[in-house]
């Protein structure tokens, strides 16, 4: 099997980011954004995802964590889109409900190429950590349109503002990892009646 591993390298005015990205690793991470709550959902994400996941960010947190949390989105999406290649054998599409507490959030993928984003019931609450909770969902629309994914989030309920993030980043590194795994009837098949995946 090809390794299906990316490195990423992004720098600007305001951030620099370097990423690795190993879509069959075994949950271990090295993160520091300097965003601790990122950094936690981060870890949490690749654990459950089954990904080698390494992050180091320096941007400018004396102005927002704006920049900081959009170029690490930028930077993933980019480092799974890569690790995909041409996106021959996997599953595809995946779709995971996980709790957290009193939280419940719904994930869905479909690695076909195409970036979409949706996001149905917002989280509740201000902000997580030094993070408002619109940035999160800012997050997942430029990863998602950076990956080349369809993304669906429904926040079904849940009180915790932490809880109900906690709940989506665990939910999407199962639905990542499931839709991406491959499956052995397809051989090195392309997963689309079209026979080709727009990448």
């Amino acid at each position: 099997m090809t390794s299906r591993v990316a490195q990423i390298n992004r720098t600007t005015a305001e951030t620099s980011v370097v990423l690795q990205f190993d879509l069959d690793g075994s949950g271990a991470s090295r993160i520091a954004t300097g965003l601790g709550a990122l950094d936690h959902f981060l870890t949490l994400f690749a654990r459950h995802g089954q990904f080698d996941l390494s992050v180091e960010a320096h941007g400018d947190l004396e102005v927002d964590p704006h920049h900081t949390t959009e170029d690490v989105a930028i930077c993933l999406g980019q480092g799974i889109r890569q690790a995909l290649g041409e996106r021959r054998g996997i599953r595809r599409m995946a779709d995971v409900a996980v709790p957290m507490d009193e939280a419940l959030a719904h994930v869905a993928i479909d690695c076909s190429g195409r970036g979409y984003y949706v996001q149905r019931v917002p989280f509740s609450g201000q902000s997580v950590g030094l993070i408002e909770v619109d940035l999160f969902r800012h997050f997942f629309e430029t990863l998602a349109v950076e990956a080349r994914i369809n993304l669906h989030i429904v926040t079904l309920y849940g009180l915790n503002a932490h809880h109900q993030v906690e709940a989506v980043f665990k939910a999407f590194g199962r639905a990542l990892d499931t839709a991406t795994s491959l499956d052995p009837r397809l051989g090195n098949r392309i997963p689309s009646t079209k026979d080709h995946i727009e990448i």
